[in-house]
């Protein structure tokens, strides 16, 4: 049985009872995302609440976060892992569908971020909670671009990530909701491999987008130096 909790050097995901675990997808897009500048944020899918404590770490105490998390299980997991945290006055978690969300709420965003489901052939698990949170479902890359570019601020950005093929779908989907590239991390597992999953960032105004690459082990099979750097904030004895 995996552990049912992921300690970090400032705070603690439990993620027994969410579909989707704690994972280096997730901790790659938390690490990553340009916040410096958000005064709310938003993270729609957020199962465990990985990502909104990443958030509330890296930002200054009058950020505020909501989190919108469809699952009942999962939304209740994150709001105990938020009420444990250093912040728990600042993230709210909303059990909620994101179409729902969008459509019903008031709040305009600075920020908005998702690690995904991504697999969107069918498989075949035993676990249907798993299938479910895998499979896009409702929560299509459409309904994020569509639910972005309705609750983004002026200037506001979306990140997500997700497997390298579908950048190019992807980034002209997004042009359909004027949303534009402004970054982009292609992520390797090796250093002499081929990148394997894209973390890209758009925004609602067109800027020089910016492309760079990280390799999370050397051939070695030791953690990078990038890598390491970007963790270090979060994973112990780094």
């Amino acid at each position: 049985m995996s552990n049912p909790y992921f300690q970090f050097k400032q705070f603690t995901v439990w993620h027994d009872r969410c579909a989707m675990k704690v994972g280096t997808d997730g901790v790659l897009l938390g690490a990553w995302c340009n916040v410096s500048r958000c005064g709310r944020i938003l993270d729609v899918g957020c199962g465990s609440g990985l990502i909104s404590l990443m958030m509330a770490q890296r930002t200054s105490p009058d950020v505020s976060i909501d989190g919108v998390e469809i699952d009942i299980a999962a939304a209740g997991q994150a709001a105990e892992n938020v009420a444990r945290s250093p912040w728990p006055g600042r993230i709210h978690i909303h059990t909620a569908d994101f179409l729902d969300f969008v459509s019903t709420t008031a709040e305009r965003y600075n920020y908005i971020v998702s690690n995904p489901p991504y697999f969107e052939r069918e498989l075949s698990f035993e676990n249907t909670a798993r299938v479910m949170a895998r499979h896009t479902g409702k929560l299509s890359y459409e309904s994020l671009f569509g639910g972005a570019s309705t609750l983004l601020v002026p200037g506001g950005l979306l990140s997500l990530i997700f497997p390298a093929v579908l950048q190019e779908q992807l980034t002209l989907m997004a042009a359909r909701f004027d949303l534009f590239p402004q970054r982009i991390l292609k992520v390797s597992g090796r250093q002499t491999a081929l990148p394997k999953r894209v973390l890209m960032e758009w925004g609602n105004e067109p800027v020089e987008c910016q492309e760079e690459y990280i390799a999370i082990e050397t051939v070695s099979s030791q953690w990078t130096p990038e890598y390491k750097a970007l963790m270090e904030p979060f994973y112990l004895h780094l």
